[in-house]
């Protein structure tokens, strides 16, 4: 036992103390408080107000109804009391619309020299003809903002479309209400209680759990495999074979990779937990409103949840740990590992595939058929588990199903292992494989 932990040791030291996993586990934290923290700060809107000319060249008092629409509008919609969003000089211009709008056209978009009394940032012209064609013109700098121009656009096309009714004897008013948008605010609800996450919320964290997931295996699982055919090719396995057996070898291999990405895994998840937690106070160190932070699809993840996401990370690289082992163990070179662990990808793509079908209907039969097959739950079900409410019953049986299959792969790359990391030369067939797993 005490050589068991010595190679599981010694795998996990190695791999910790490597600079390549200090900066990822250090760099992704702090990636998620930039993530959770930035959107926020960039949506949070411009602290200084348009400075809009508008060219009327209209008839009928449309151009005065957009400044007065333009006029009324703050940089905060639920403030009333915040700077004004746009400051409008109207100039009428019947009759000689290019000439004014060229005028006010070199006042615009000047640099930091320029940025004097009467400076502008746009010209908005309204023709005389916008209710029939609702065709408008605007020259400005900040053109390629689409935040601006779509709250520009929509004032502009709410104040014409008004106009429109009137001309036609309908009431602008009525109309408003009946088109007055309708929304469906979707939370999740998991054994009767509202969860208070959103919809967008419960998608963003299914999603990135799933591939987390598929990285995490994919990368410790080709690590292992890595590790395995080095050593091989070394000469180190006949060493080691001399005072370990070779199912200890396999086993301290694969729990101390697998050690190591848990504990990976375990900081990042950890992370994510305080970091959606504790939104509040993060918004408020970097001068954040609460509120702005909260409209954010933020996904949050419940303490459950991340035992979850770990118990099954752990578990499936336990599976297909042992499997990327056996491989290394067959093969010579890294080159040669690839046509065996194409099959094993397979499985990895497929799985990750699984977590598709969850989002899209997480009580649906495929995937929960899927988070019952060990090779695809470790994917699926921590899926599963933040979308919907899953039977205690269900959850057992999936465990205990994963337990057996890793404890049957464990054997099965066991008996591989044994014959494969002293065999040297021509790649075996699977033919050859399998004698190795009758034969033992």
């Amino acid at each position: 036992m005490n050589k068991l932990f010595a190679v599981i040791r010694r795998e996990l030291v190695e791999r910790v103390r490597t600079k390549s996993f200090v900066i990822s586990t250090m760099l992704v934290p702090v990636f998620m408080v930039i993530m959770t923290v930035a959107p926020a700060l960039m949506m949070s809107g411009s602290n200084r107000s348009m400075r809009v000319a508008i060219v009327d060249g209209s008839e009928g008092g449309v151009g005065a109804r957009i400044e007065q629409a333009m006029i009324t509008q703050r940089l905060s919609d639920d403030d009333s009391t915040a700077m004004p969003r746009y400051v409008v000089t109207r100039v009428a211009a019947t009759g000689r619309t290019e000439a004014v709008r060229d005028s006010l056209v070199k006042r615009t978009g000047l640099g930091k020299e320029g940025k004097a009394e009467g400076a502008l940032d746009g010209v908005l012209v309204v023709n005389e003809d916008v209710l029939s064609n609702g065709q408008l013109e605007y020259l400005g700098s900040n053109v390629g903002s689409f935040e601006a121009m779509g709250r520009l656009e929509g004032t502009v096309r709410q104040v014409v479309t008004g106009a429109r009714f009137e001309t036609s004897g309908i009431d602008p008013s009525v109309v408003a209400r009946a088109m007055s948008p309708v929304s469906v605010n979707a939370t999740k609800v998991s054994d009767g209680k509202e969860t208070g996450q959103s919809g967008g919320a419960s998608f963003i964290i299914a999603y990135v759990m799933g591939f987390i997931l598929y990285l995490g295996i994919i990368m410790y699982g080709q690590q292992t495999m890595t590790s395995v055919v080095e050593e091989k090719t070394s000469r180190i396995m006949e060493v080691l074979a001399s005072s370990l057996t070779p199912f200890q070898m396999l086993l301290g291999k694969v729990l101390g990779v697998g050690m190591t990405g848990l504990l990976q895994m375990g900081i990042w998840g950890a992370t994510v937990f305080l970091v959606t937690s504790q939104r509040e106070r993060l918004a408020s160190l970097v001068g954040v409103s609460a509120d702005a932070i909260q409209q954010m699809p933020i996904p949050s993840m419940s303490p459950d949840l991340l035992v979850i996401f770990l118990v099954y990370f752990a578990l499936g690289f336990l599976l297909y740990g042992a499997l990327f082992a056996a491989i290394g163990s067959m093969c010579n070179t890294v080159q040669e590992t690839q046509q065996y662990a194409s099959a094993v990808m397979m499985l990895v793509i497929f799985g990750f595939f699984g977590v598709f079908a969850m989002i899209n209907d997480p009580t649906g039969g495929i995937g929960v058929t899927m988070s019952f097959i060990p090779f695809f739950a470790p994917f699926v079900m921590p899926v599963r588990w933040s979308l919907a409410a899953v039977p205690p019953a269900e959850l057992a049986m999936s465990i205990g199903l994963m337990i057996a299959a890793v404890l049957g792969i464990t054997w099965i790359a066991g008996r591989i292992y044994r014959t494969g990391i002293l065999m040297y030369g021509k790649k075996p067939t699977w033919a050859e494989v399998w004698r190795w797993v009758r034969v033992g």
